[in-house]
């Protein structure tokens, strides 16, 4: 196998897009996260990168001037993206959920209005479906949009938008009231448009100001206030009302990839500084690498980063097949996530007291991975899924 987390069956455009990839982040991402991150700075020198190397329009097909690329090909990326600062993945992946949830449910017009400017960059979404009551209650949501003449009136309140105040363009969920007797068939997802920035951005529409949280700094991550908020009908996604739930678990299934994907990424770099810190330091007249306890140490995490790489690989070829793929996402966002956090805090024990220093890199991916058990629904959420469904799969006759 030699290095850890290699993909079998790759064609040569996908290693040629990885190896780019990867280039770039050893040159122009790591030696720069933990400084931009101190200083909670969103970082636009990188972000311009992205859009030069046509990264933003990953997914989009060709048809549309991206590159048409898989969501295998998105998730080994954003490994990648992760392994040197997991928030400039977090910029691109809300983009990418947009963008897909176009491709697969929007109108000819929609596509034809959206895609080519969000492959460009010109175009940047966010993605909005929690609030601040709900987590990840999704069947909670209190956001409403009545329907006025050729248009829709929206109110409500909406959390944890990544990208919410530099986005322009935000895929948003309200309970439209098609079926008042089922929650999950009133909902519908609009597609609505605004200023990039905090304050009123359009009328009706505020972006209070950026969420001080412990790690994925960077990205600006806020809340969402719709007072009043006009939407053409035309605007709904797909052009009917009440497909929104589903619309958006179609999102959430590649957002549950892309968060397996970041925690792979996050692991792999967690490892390498482990195993480069343990050849470079003493300990007891020999190097940290020579006592068995460090040995077993790695080896354990090693075999955990595998394992998820894996299963992230699985659960996006999977969905690329274009059929059902909730249950190998969870699985691989479950794991992937609780692993990262294993592997990180080994890499920080590795350290020792340096690992608790701001000037190590293993202390900013300790602030970080908490994140990704939460990210696209907690474990406690996932573990439903997978239950549900294995049920559902093995039921015995009555």
């Amino acid at each position: 196998m030699g290095r850890l987390a290699q993909t079998d069956g790759l064609t040569d455009v996908q290693r040629e897009i990885l190896a780019t990839v990867r280039t770039f982040v050893d040159k122009e991402v790591i030696p720069v996260a933990t400084e931009l991150e101190h200083r909670d700075e969103y970082p636009t020198e990188i972000v311009e990168r992205l859009k030069e190397m046509g990264l933003f329009g990953l997914m989009i097909p060709q048809e549309y001037g991206g590159l048409g690329e898989s969501l295998l090909t998105y998730a080994l990326v954003v490994e990648e993206l992760s392994r040197g600062w997991m928030s400039i993945s977090g910029i691109i992946n809300t983009h990418f959920i947009v963008a897909y949830l176009i491709r697969r449910h929007g109108t000819p017009e929609q596509k034809q209005y959206c895609l080519p400017r969000m492959a460009e960059g010109r175009i940047r979404g966010a993605f909005s479906m929690s609030e601040p009551h709900c987590g990840s209650d999704v069947a909670a949501i209190r956001t409403t949009a009545v329907r006025s003449g050729d248009e829709y009136v929206i109110h409500g309140r909406k959390m944890w938008l990544t990208n919410g105040a530099s986005a322009n363009l935000i895929a948003l969920l309200a309970r439209t009231g098609e079926d008042g007797g089922r929650p999950h068939a009133n909902m519908t997802t609009f597609l609505i448009e605004k200023e990039p920035g905090f304050g009123e951005t359009r009328p009706g529409l505020t972006v209070p100001g950026k969420i001080q949280k412990m790690g994925y700094k960077g990205v600006d991550t806020t809340e969402l206030v719709l007072d009043g908020v006009r939407v053409p009908a035309d605007r709904v996604l797909g052009g009917e009302p009440g497909k929104g739930f589903y619309q958006m678990m179609d999102g959430v299934e590649v957002g549950r990839v892309n968060v397996a994907a970041r925690a792979c990424g996050m692991a792999l770099r967690a490892f390498e500084l482990a195993i480069r810190y343990a050849q470079q330091r003493e300990t007891f007249g020999e190097p940290l690498h020579r006592h068995q306890a460090i040995r077993f140490r790695l080896a354990e995490m090693a075999t955990k980063v595998e394992a998820a790489h894996q299963m992230m690989v699985m659960a996006a070829r999977r969905k690329d097949t274009g059929e059902r793929g909730d249950l190998e996402a969870g699985m691989a966002k479950y794991l992937a996530a609780e692993y990262c956090k294993e592997v990180v805090e080994d890499a920080f024990r590795i350290h020792g007291g340096y690992g608790y220093s701001t000037e190590f890199e293993i202390e900013r991916l300790y602030r970080e991975a908490p994140m990704l058990l939460i990210g696209e629904g907690t474990s406690e959420i996932q573990k439903m899924i997978i239950g549900r469904r294995l049920l559902g799969e093995y039921r015995q006759p009555e």
